[in-house]
């Protein structure tokens, strides 16, 4: 995994998505001038400084391969989850944990076990905004990935959970 990341270069910001590096700048942090990545995430236009030493620390990362976009999707095509017990609120928390991670497999585990469940239950508000941000940082990244349309990695996930419906 490379850090030295380049103006222009696509990168993924855990929780906010993926970003594109729009500038290195130099600024004075707590005295000392320090070197900072300038990023603008794609899906927001939010902008966030993170300072070079510190983009592992914080869970920046590069996109995904396109040999790891397979194993993202057979990881959405899984179905041997275990049977869940847990209250929607500790459920909730263990997703939310996940997703902080930054990890785009931590993410589709996310989206394909609140998917299952939604076939088989209601989701709570809470899961469901969740299952949606899961759905939308997942889409962006893999659709960035393959180099294809979001809207031709929608239908490619809903069909797999079409199935699952089913």
């Amino acid at each position: 995994m490379k850090q030295a990341f380049t103006v222009g270069d696509k990168a993924v910001y855990p929780v906010h998505g993926v970003a594109e590096v729009v500038a290195l700048e130099q600024r004075d942090i707590g005295g000392s001038t320090t070197a900072v990545y300038i990023l603008k995430v794609i899906e927001t236009g939010l902008k966030i400084m993170v300072p070079t030493v510190n983009a592992g620390s914080v869970g920046l990362r590069d996109l995904i391969t396109s040999k790891q976009v397979k194993e993202v999707l057979s990881i959405l095509k899984s179905r041997d989850i275990p049977k869940d017990t847990q209250t929607w609120n500790r459920r909730y928390r263990e997703y939310m944990e996940k997703i902080k991670t930054g990890s785009v497999f931590e993410i589709a585990e996310v989206m394909r076990d609140l998917s299952v469940l939604r076939a088989t239950k209601d989701l709570s508000f809470g899961e469901r905004k969740m299952l949606e941000t899961a759905r939308g940082l997942l889409v962006k990244e893999l659709a960035i990935a393959k180099g294809v349309g979001e809207d031709k990695i929608l239908a490619e996930v809903d069909a797999i959970f079409a199935v699952a419906a089913a």
